[in-house]
């Protein structure tokens, strides 16, 4: 059954452990772990100590590809993955979340694609690979940045993830994607966007990306992987802000993802704990 997870770097800038408390208070099915700069977030045993105090599993581990993230576990990215795929076996999850090369990691982009197939075949974990965007000032003008490229529907990878808010940069239409990617389609970050050239990470709903008829399209098709709530929180005034924001997307994600043969119940029922 889908689980409605919550990604850690949801509550940045608090920590793994607060996100995992978060997720444990609000109700969520699951945790994402960000490996990021928070040290708890690098640390297995650390994040299998949350897992056994809180109650939440981990459904999957986002590798440390971002560019804030380059020097986490090293600089060399097959490494960073390999090293993901180690933490994921160790705290149950079986995806792992990657971003393509930037396009100056060129001998890493070279053989990325093949790359992915086999650590996927080695480890026995589905690498995800995550949509991005062109990288641009203005509507008009925008720089690729990627390699191979920001739309995985265009290359053979067996898994992968949308993420609302980097389909909203790259203004390209979520149901024509998962559409394209049919059931390589592994994971979903939740999220919303105005189609700016920013990648707001918003509460589903608020943007622009009808991330409702998206959610309902998932279920009509008989999405099976894990959606997992990617928001920015860091303009809450407070932790009550914080923890309304968590429950109002979970609360989303209950209401308009509904599987067949699953009754439609009020905002914040459906599958998995309330």
């Amino acid at each position: 059954m889908t689980r409605i997870g919550l990604s850690t770097s949801s509550v940045y800038p608090e920590s793994t452990a607060h996100a995992f408390s978060y997720a444990a208070l609000v109700g969520y099915d699951a945790v994402e772990v960000m490996v990021g700069i928070d040290a708890l977030s690098q640390q297995t045993s650390a994040v299998l100590q949350l897992v056994e105090h809180h109650g939440v599993p981990v459904c999957a581990v986002h590798a440390p590809c971002l560019l804030f993230t380059q020097r986490v576990w090293g600089t060399e990215p097959w490494g960073k993955l390999e090293r993901s795929a180690e933490m994921a076996h160790a705290v149950g999850a079986e995806v792992v979340v990657v971003h393509p090369p930037f396009r100056w990691q060129k001998e890493y982009a070279r053989d990325f694609v093949d790359g992915i197939a086999a650590l996927e075949n080695s480890t026995g974990l589905r690498f995800a690979v995550e949509n991005m965007y062109p990288w641009r000032a203005t509507r008009r003008r925008g720089a690729e940045m990627y390699l191979p490229g920001w739309d995985p529907s265009t290359e053979n990878y067996a898994n992968t993830t949308i993420d609302l808010s980097h389909a909203a940069i790259a203004q390209d239409d979520v149901i024509a994607m998962a559409q394209r990617l049919g059931s390589r389609l592994r994971h979903i970050h939740l999220t919303d966007g105005t189609g700016s050239a920013k990648d707001e990470h918003l509460v589903p709903g608020r943007g622009v990306m009808g991330a409702a008829a998206f959610l309902r399209h998932l279920a009509a098709t008989g999405f099976a992987g894990d959606i997992v709530l990617e928001i920015n929180t860091r303009r809450c005034q407070d932790r009550e802000e914080r923890i309304a924001d968590l429950r109002e997307s979970l609360e989303f994600a209950r209401t308009h993802f509904v599987p067949a043969g699953v009754s439609d119940g009020p905002a914040g029922s459906g599958p998995g704990p309330a």
